[in-house]
């Protein structure tokens, strides 16, 4: 019997001033970027805890905890990467993935191509496994307001053949 595993993940941070903007591991040109004790990015936090939930294998938190400096400023990617490594370890591999980016500026859609790119490379996927979209919430709310971007990604992990 096949076992597919899925897993869900959310994340959420503060646009400020002075930091870059990285989504989907992308560098996006905007006045603010995304506070956090790495780069900040959401997709790519939002992605790696759903595979690590799919891979039975606990949250980003455990395993990069943010009052460690030892990920202070770390690229987000090496964080995904390293949750598809320890889902290889468990016998899993990405089989399709989603990511959801929710904000109202900057508008994504130019991005999303190296977006999903960016993504399938860490997972060791072809970009076809991968969707990245974005959506508004229509002015309500944190990410409504430019307060901050948030994203929910899901993932299907398979058995390894």
């Amino acid at each position: 019997m096949t076992t597919l595993r899925i897993g869900h993940g959310i994340d959420a941070h503060r646009l400020v001033p002075g930091r870059p903007l990285r989504l989907g591991g992308v560098t996006i040109l905007h006045d603010l970027g995304l506070e956090g004790n790495s780069d900040g990015d959401v997709a790519t936090h939002a992605l790696a805890d759903a595979v690590l939930g799919a891979a039975g294998a606990g949250d980003l938190g455990r395993h990069f905890p943010s009052g460690d400096d030892r990920w202070r400023g770390a690229d987000s990617l090496d964080l995904l990467r390293h949750a598809a490594g320890l889902a290889r370890e468990r016998g899993l591999i990405t089989e399709s993935a989603q990511v959801v980016v929710i904000c109202e500026r900057p508008r994504l859609a130019a991005h999303v191509p190296d977006m999903q790119a960016a993504l399938a490379a860490a997972l060791g996927v072809e970009p076809s496994q991968v969707a990245v979209s974005a959506t508004t919430t229509d002015g309500m709310g944190m990410t409504g307001r430019g307060e901050g971007i948030a994203a929910s990604a899901v993932v299907l992990l398979a058995p390894i053949s």
